[in-house]
């Protein structure tokens, strides 16, 4: 069942969220809400940086300052970066960030990690420049708290890994935005799923279905690349297509409630209605999740105009069902619902790792979103091939969908002439080729 069918409150979207939200004020009765964190005169300043000025690194900034200020703690924003001028002159309205501090171009992070003070970055670019980025960041030893999926392909989850290890030596703070695992309804109904409260878990079931296509911003740029980076949901170097993009949310309280990654998948999908549009992601897919233990998802997720839209997960059990944002039904004895304070999500996060790192608690969530990231190429690829795909041939996948800098040196990518692939077609798609399948620029 969805949420709306259980008379659930559903986790707040990011645009509704920046719709209501202002970056400047919480109420008293919000910020009594916020758990402490320690007496503020012990509380280090943080320092952050915001990689990817577009609406979800102006979002996610806005919900940093606003954990920072329930919980007391002095912070703000002394730099940004992004590819393109024009969204880091809008941080400067945004956030007062001064105009020297304000980078542009592919080495524009670089710059903005060379900022002194900085102890906190967020990453928020499109996500094939993601895995680069946090080994950037990882080696120049901030605490990060970096956007979902962290990659788009085989070699760039491998990226993540190695990382997330290097930052567990390095003693660094990792949060990432998959905020269902910092929504108090999900928490709770897990923890009781995990405790036997429907048995044996038999089966899940995932949606990402939303009512309309994707965004996009037609031909916009003076070359090839930077027309893709423009509309880089619409490409899979860049975006994953959007069953990674946005369904990885979905996928990763699959993992969670499981606590594990599914062995194999199988699926299928189309690109219907996006035409003729630039790009080559498809707009609808169906996957097949099977978990070591012969436990199978179905999952759903699609772009595409429709009546029908959901953003939800289902669990069934031996002894009941859960829709794990927040409810239990035991097949037999009284059904259970969560009431207690739900504090919105994306702020949460912010303020799980504020505690971290002013309290220096271990928090890494590096491998937990990249095994989810990783669990919808899977399915994706499978999709795409037409063949079932294996966990461990997808993990050591050589096939690149970026070109060679970008998973070693973004900083060093040019604006030189850039190839686009065709949208995959199942049958002639293949993973297991060995090499970059684009040409570095």
């Amino acid at each position: 069942m969805t949420n709306q069918e259980q008379n659930l409150p559903l986790p707040v979207s990011r645009r509704q969220f920046l719709k209501n939200s202002s970056l400047a004020a919480v109420s008293a009765a919000t910020v009594a809400s916020f758990p402490a964190i320690l007496n503020a005169q012990t509380k280090p300043p943080l320092n952050a940086i915001i990689i990817g000025m577009g609406g979800r690194g102006t979002g996610a900034g806005g919900n940093f300052l606003e954990a920072a200020k329930a919980a007391g703690v002095e912070a703000k924003i002394v730099a940004v970066a992004d590819i393109f001028p024009g969204p880091t002159d809008k941080a400067k309205e945004n956030f007062a960030v001064p105009t020297n501090k304000c980078f542009s171009g592919f080495d524009a992070y670089l710059k903005a990690l060379e900022v002194p003070g900085v102890n906190y970055v967020i990453i928020a670019t499109p996500p094939g420049f993601r895995p680069g980025i946090f080994t950037a960041a990882v080696a120049a030893g901030k605490n990060i708290f970096t956007e979902k999926p962290v990659a788009v392909d085989g070699p760039g989850a491998r990226i993540m890994y190695a990382a997330g290890e290097e930052a567990k030596k390095k003693g660094l703070k990792v949060v990432a935005g998959t905020q269902r695992r910092h929504h108090a309804g999900y928490i709770e109904t897990i923890k009781r799923i995990h405790e036997g409260a429907i048995g044996d878990v038999t089966g899940m079931r995932a949606y990402w279905v939303n009512g309309g296509p994707i965004w996009h911003r037609g031909t916009k740029g003076a070359t090839d690349l930077e027309q893709q980076i423009n509309n880089w949901y619409h490409y899979i170097w860049l975006c994953g297509d959007h069953c990674v993009e946005q369904h990885v949310h979905n996928i990763d309280v699959c993992n969670w409630v499981a606590n594990a990654t599914p062995v194999k998948a199988w699926g299928l999908g189309a690109r219907q209605m996006l035409g003729n549009q630039t790009g080559e992601i498809w707009d609808n897919f169906a996957f097949e999740f099977e978990y070591a233990n012969g436990v199978r998802v179905h999952s759903y997720t699609g772009q595409i105009k429709r009546d029908f839209s959901s953003v939800s997960e289902a669990v069934v059990g031996t002894k009941g069902t859960s829709n794990p944002a927040g409810s239990i039904k035991p097949t037999t004895g009284a059904a259970w619902r969560f009431t207690g304070k739900i504090t919105d999500p994306y702020v949460q996060e912010h303020i799980d790792l504020i505690n971290a790192i002013v309290q220096d608690k271990e928090i890494n969530e590096t491998k937990t979103v990249t095994d989810s990231t990783l669990t919808a190429i899977m399915g994706r690829e499978a999709a795409y091939s037409g063949s079932v795909v294996e966990w461990d041939d997808m993990l050591n996948s050589k096939f690149a969908y970026g070109p060679e800098l970008l998973y070693t040196n973004p900083s060093k990518l040019t604006w030189g002439a850039f190839r686009t692939l065709k949208s995959p077609l199942p049958g002639s798609h293949d993973i297991f080729k060995d090499g970059v399948v684009l040409p570095t620029v």
